[in-house]
């Protein structure tokens, strides 16, 4: 595509090729740059409205891509989401400016699946609790349960979920599953039982969160005391998907009893938050598809549709 001469691409993820030179590659040959490369830090808002004057494409990270940044940009004619949801972005408003937005679905599929079971075994063995004593001076036997024999509740049964549920099976968990936009059968031939939130909630040892951003907490305080006695909770998904004081006062009463955590509803996760203080709690800096691999593809598939775009041609994962 080397038929987009003079465009412009605004870089605003501090990760975007970060161990691949390819993705970079792929973009200047197809004749979108200049590039901005990032630093590590996200692109102040103000700063983000002053370099996307300019910009054909943008490439965004975390940033609130909102109809005031595509105002901004009367050059603009694609926004790629460096990751896979959208919610940072203003679809809608994307949309009736007749601006495509395009993302990288699965390309962290992997990556944030063999995270969460990493969570999971963190939570129940208690490896960060004993790591951090032992650097404080200590020598502690921390107890925690055996995964096999137990019952897994996997909330979200798209590509991460189903790889969960594989994982779990590997280590001879019981994979329950809920998702209403997953037919029965489909769960039931991936070798998982297709239940009802309120039921997985009442039977899992361990729930797993893998669904998009909910606008309010599937995990309201009622639904954590509804969780089995002693149960754990991952979620490497959407920090809003879970009521993080409800969450923290579950520990601390001894309900549950460990979460693990890689998504918050604020991030970086505040000073004074109530979750610096819950008991029995792993939390980790969102970094769950931070592998080597899916960073390579994940840039080579946002630059391949900027490209395309650019070139008028439909994109290959068009979000919305």
């Amino acid at each position: 595509m080397s038929d987009t001469p003079g465009h412009t691409t605004l870089i605003t993820t501090p990760t975007f090729a970060r161990h691949s030179a390819d993705p970079w590659t792929l973009l200047a040959e197809g004749g979108a740059g200049p590039l901005r490369p990032c630093d590590d830090r996200a692109l102040p808002h103000d700063e983000l409205l002053r370099l996307i004057a300019g910009a054909d494409a943008l490439v965004a990270g975390m940033d609130p891509v909102t109809a005031e940044v595509m105002d901004a940009a009367p050059r603009l004619k694609v926004i790629a989401k460096h990751g896979v949801g959208t919610d940072t972005i203003d679809v809608a408003a994307a949309r009736d400016r007749g601006i495509p937005v395009v993302c990288a679905p699965g390309s962290n599929s992997r990556a944030v699946a063999e995270y969460t079971f990493g969570l999971v075994l963190d939570a129940a063995r208690r490896i960060s609790a004993s790591h951090t004593a032992v650097t404080e001076g200590g020598w502690p036997k921390l107890f925690g349960p055996e995964l096999h024999g137990r019952t897994i509740g996997v909330v979200g049964f798209g590509r991460i979920g189903r790889l969960v549920a594989g994982y779990a099976r590997a280590f001879g968990m019981r994979v329950l599953a809920h998702d209403p936009y997953v037919p029965g059968e489909a769960v039931t031939a991936a070798d998982a039982e297709p239940v009802t939130l309120d039921a997985l909630l009442a039977h899992a040892d361990v729930v797993t969160l893998h669904l998009p951003p909910s606008g309010e907490p599937l995990l309201n305080a009622a639904r954590l005391a509804a969780m089995k006695s002693g149960a754990i909770l991952v979620n490497a998904a959407r920090g809003d998907l879970v009521d993080e004081t409800a969450l923290a006062a579950a520990l601390h009463s001894g309900h549950l009893s460990a979460a693990a955590l890689d998504a918050f509803t604020v991030e970086p996760l505040p000073d004074g938050h109530v979750l610096r203080t819950a008991p029995r709690l792993t939390l980790t800096s969102h970094m769950a598809a931070c592998t080597p691999e899916a960073n390579r593809v994940m840039g080579l598939m946002v630059a391949e549709d900027v490209l395309r775009v650019l070139a008028g041609e439909p994109p290959h994962h068009p979000a919305g």
